[in-house]
């Protein structure tokens, strides 16, 4: 599409679409947002005018099937993104998703098998963003060997996002509407494949606890409560082949600031990444401490979605932050976590 106008159609225009995905797209030279949906066509409407949309359709399906989209953006719940993923790759249109990219790791191997007899058109899944800035000095330290034989990879990331019991429901709450993801699990464990891109998981084993089961509706009419069946908290054992192991502990109860780190446990050192700070932190083994980890500028990747989705359709550019084969390797960790929580902790094969 080198030289003209690549229009796109944004599919739900929720928190993330307005703040990234919208200011994202209307910086780029030749790009330009020509439709949204949202659920409700005032939200919509709202949208549009707030940012200079010029039209309204009446539902996701108008937007995908639309002639005058090329390229569509999903921002809406997980529940949506496998439907609209399908119906606007059916439509010839190419697809940037968020995040928890399926409801579970069916849907996402039907998108990957749509995807690939569609080689001429562009699917890209929008990245966890924690580290984009860390990355390449956390790979170089690995590709360098400073930690040797990595043993252990730790994760934790606790908030106070649903510590009020009165607090509104919300999508993240609801298997129906976030399938097997819980909490933050996934979109950390991305960040993981990111470093090990050959990481095997032999087996995992899961523990939700869930404190408060059901939670006021998130609407000003009156509503029954809304019965809530993803658990608050999260601690996951997974056995690497090789015998390595990891632990990662995700909480939406815990009062104060919370933690944001990964940790990644070598023979030869340990890697501290606070991620809160963006930071990095080295201990050698036999040394006396922590040593901060200088990350060059030049190394700092910062957020670019929308300007590598547009190269990818305009130039060839590889799909690399985030492709759908990396996303089915999460969803498939997703759901060996999800069938152990629900078998009490039993160990589960990540298929």
């Amino acid at each position: 599409m080198a030289g003209e106008v690549l229009r796109i159609g944004l599919i739900g225009a929720g928190a993330n679409t307005r703040l990234r995905h919208i200011p994202g797209f209307q910086e780029i030279d030749g790009v330009r947002i020509v439709s949204v949906a949202n659920r409700r066509r005032a939200s919509a409407e709202a949208v549009a005018k707030e940012y200079g949309i010029p039209r309204v359709a009446d539902s996701w399906e108008a937007v995908a099937d639309d002639p005058e989209v090329d390229a569509v953006c999903i921002g809406t719940w997980p529940n949506l993104h496998a439907p609209a993923t399908l119906r606007a790759l059916e439509a010839g249109k190419h697809v940037l998703t968020e995040a928890r990219v399926a409801m579970n790791a069916e849907e996402a191997d039907r998108m990957c098998d749509a995807a690939r007899a569609r080689p001429d058109q562009i699917v890209q899944v929008v990245p966890s963003p924690f580290t984009l800035d860390l990355d390449a000095t956390v790979e170089r330290i690995l590709a360098e060997g400073v930690l040797g034989t990595v043993r252990e990879i730790r994760v934790l990331h606790t908030t106070s996002l649903f510590l009020d019991p009165g607090a509104a429901a919300t999508w993240r709450q609801r298997t129906a509407l976030s399938g097997n993801n819980m909490l933050t699990m996934g979109i950390y464990h991305e960040v993981v494949q990111r470093w090990f891109p050959r990481l095997s998981i032999a087996r995992v084993r899961g523990w939700g606890r869930l404190y408060v089961r059901e939670r006021p509706a998130a609407t000003d009419a009156p509503s029954p409560p809304v019965a809530i069946d993803v658990p608050d908290s999260l601690t996951v054992d997974g056995a690497l082949e090789g015998g390595g192991r990891l632990h990662y502990v995700f909480s939406g109860i815990e009062a104060g600031p919370g933690h944001d780190r990964i940790e990644l446990i070598g023979a030869g050192g340990r890697l501290c990444v606070d991620i809160a700070a963006q930071r990095l932190h080295l201990a050698r083994a036999g040394g006396s401490g922590f040593t901060d980890v200088a990350v060059d500028p030049a190394d700092k990747r910062g957020w670019r979605v929308e300007s590598d989705f547009a190269a990818s359709i305009r130039e060839g550019a590889p799909v690399t932050l985030t492709s759908l084969d990396a996303a089915l390797r999460y969803m498939r960790f997703t759901d060996a976590v999800r069938r152990s929580v629900d078998a009490d902790g039993a160990w589960q094969a990540v298929l």
